[in-house]
């Protein structure tokens, strides 16, 4: 996966670079990859400085988030009723926009880490719930029913047939989570904060910095595709009796 994401990077490289040499855009509109290359080495210390800040965030809120999905995935399978006080709060947390939510995390919570963890949550709590439900409401009637038959209590059959049988549905979630989590991380360091890669490149894109912004953005979207195939192996780990029926070993 890694060898073709690297393919596919450079080949979008070489198009972008071709477009640049074609079209002749100014440098301050669209720096071609060689002089971002060039900036992403000169600025690699300040980069890296306030990568560390998004990256903690963006751990915290995946971590987070995966918990307080898991968690509330179980307690409604556990009590019914509660799903439809809980569903109609999750929708509506993803029916407002986050730029909307944005503004009032820094305010409650302050320009620090808080807020911006506290966006990524929120955009991971839905699709981790969501899927981690569905899959547990979704196992075998027939292995339910055996349950019972050999007198297995709810939290038996829970940890025993349910858990097992959501476990893809959890992945397929935690997948999606990592996708976005980045998301919501950037985008409360655009509302506000005093360090990290969105913060470096929303100060860079107003000194007209456009190389700066560019780097900053290619060293977030590289630690979004190592997070996402570390977790996507782990994933494949842990759901490796589930067999893929896409395509056979040898297509790969």
């Amino acid at each position: 996966m890694l060898i073709r994401a690297l393919v596919v990077f450079l080949g979008l490289c070489l198009i972008w670079q071709v477009v640049v040499w074609l079209t002749g855009t100014p440098v301050y509109i669209l720096p071609g990859p060689a002089v971002v290359a060039e900036t992403l080495v000169r600025d690699l210390d300040l980069i890296l400085e306030h990568a560390l800040t998004t990256i903690a965030e963006i751990l915290l809120g995946l971590g987070i988030g995966c918990v307080l999905g898991s968690a509330s995935a179980l307690l409604m399978i556990r009590h019914a009723p509660l799903t439809r006080w809980m569903l109609p709060v999750m929708v509506m947390s993803q029916a407002i926009p986050v730029f909307a939510l944005a503004p009032l995390l820094v305010l409650w919570l302050g320009y620090g880490m808080a807020s911006k963890v506290a966006m990524a949550v929120l955009i991971i709590y839905f699709p981790v719930t969501a899927a981690f439900y569905d899959g547990l409401r979704r196992a075998d009637p027939g292995w339910l029913d055996l349950a019972r038959t050999m007198g297995a209590s709810a939290g038996a059959q829970l940890r025993h047939v349910r858990l097992p049988a959501a476990l893809p549905a959890l992945a397929s979630g935690i997948r999606v989570a990592t996708a976005v989590a980045p998301i919501g991380a950037v985008v409360g360091e655009w509302v506000g904060s005093s360090a990290g890669l969105g913060y470096l490149m929303l100060h860079a894109n107003a000194r007209m910095q456009v190389d700066l912004m560019f780097a900053a953005l290619a060293v977030l979207a590289a630690f979004a595709v190592l997070m996402y195939s570390l977790v996507d192996h782990g994933l494949r780990h842990m759901t490796r009796w589930q067999s893929d029926t896409l395509m056979t070993e040898g297509e790969r």
